[in-house]
């Protein structure tokens, strides 16, 4: 609880009106489901490192999408380096075109989580649930601080 206090504290607070996809509250989700917000996370018998539980193969398409991010695998458990990764690789796979629909908080975590067609695999649907569920912790810290904010002025 003291640990999802701490990192609760660095989700993004943005307007409600934007022309813009703030993606960060959906990656602050992912990375507590996935690690814990634990940089030394490893997973999947070791094939994934890192707070968001990155594999080789994900960071290889992202680094070949995105040439300007460099690096090699090991720094992906670097968590603002991670963080790249994942936007390249949505950048990459969960685009409009790809999906024949605009995309959704739900396309970007089940892709992150089942591949470039991750959006479309049954076995997806309960991770995005977790994600979700996080998300919905995060509205609600949100809300109470805001509420909380309200109330002093």
């Amino acid at each position: 609880m003291i640990a999802e206090i701490i990192l609760s504290t660095t989700i993004h607070l943005s307007p409600c009106h934007t022309s813009t996809y703030d993606d960060s509250n959906l990656l602050h989700a992912i990375m507590m489901v996935e690690s814990g917000g634990d940089p030394n996370a490893v997973g999947d018998n070791g094939k994934a490192i890192g707070p968001y539980q990155i594999h080789r193969v994900y960071w290889l398409d992202a680094v070949e999408f995105d040439k300007s991010i460099g690096g090699k695998y090991s720094d992906c458990t670097n968590k603002a380096y991670a963080e790249k990764i994942v936007r390249a690789y949505w950048k990459r796979y969960a685009t409009e075109r790809r999906i024949g629909r605009p995309v959704t908080d739900a396309d970007r975590a089940r892709i992150h989580n089942g591949g470039p067609n991750g959006f479309k695999k049954a076995a997806t649907r309960p991770y995005w649930d977790k994600v979700k569920s996080r998300l919905k912790k995060i509205s609600n810290i949100l809300s109470c601080r805001l509420t909380s904010s309200e109330s002093v002025v």
